[in-house]
């Protein structure tokens, strides 16, 4: 149907508004992932995944720093200003992001029926020593 085509868009932004983006999704955001690596733990994240294609930056790209830690395999960025983690992305598919599901305008609205999937951050494979 043609409502099924249409696409979603979710704006959202850092706290201080420099940053600015929106993930443009072929369907509903319904799902996000609490991973429970010391990292997200701490920032108490949210995690929606986004193709490239799906993430556009409409503001702020320089105002992003970057965060890295342990295998540096996956890349934190967060306001420079503000110091809101934005998006990152995850060792697990690093072609692709990871959305903070609380900087998203929507986020109230969508909070209620957003499906939570754990993830085990704490024993990933990519962590371990050959």
């Amino acid at each position: 149907s043609e409502r099924d085509s249409a696409m979603h868009d979710y704006p959202g932004s850092c706290h201080c508004g420099a940053v600015r983006f929106v993930v443009h999704r072929q369907s509903p955001i319904a799902e996000a992932v609490e991973c429970d690596c010391s990292l997200c733990t701490k920032k108490g994240v949210l995690l929606v995944g986004a193709q490239e294609a799906e993430l556009e930056i409409v503001q702020g790209q320089d105002d992003l720093n970057l965060y890295q830690f342990g295998s540096k395999t996956a890349h934190h960025w967060f306001c420079k200003h503000c110091g809101i983690h934005v998006l990152n992305r995850p060792r697990t598919a690093p072609e692709r992001y990871a959305v903070n599901a609380r900087v998203l305008d929507a986020f109230a609205s969508l909070r209620p029926g957003l499906t939570i999937i754990p993830f085990d951050g704490q024993n990933h494979p990519k962590d371990r020593r050959a």
